[in-house]
């Protein structure tokens, strides 16, 4: 199970480094609401696999 969360954390993590860089690119996104909406979703859902994996090692 920790390699699932792990490979979907990382997985979500390049969505936002993509958008991020996508924003960069073209910077009328960066304030299109459903784009900002989902680089957050994704945003989020990174930190929650790390924070699932990373409470998975504690004893």
């Amino acid at each position: 199970m920790r390699t699932y969360v792990l490979t979907t954390g990382v997985i979500f993590a390049l969505i936002v480094v993509a958008h991020a860089w996508r924003m960069v690119v073209e910077p009328h996104l960066a304030t299109h609401p459903s784009y900002l909406g989902l680089t957050l979703v994704a945003a989020l859902l990174t930190l929650w696999a790390g924070r699932l994996v990373w409470r998975s090692r504690l004893p």
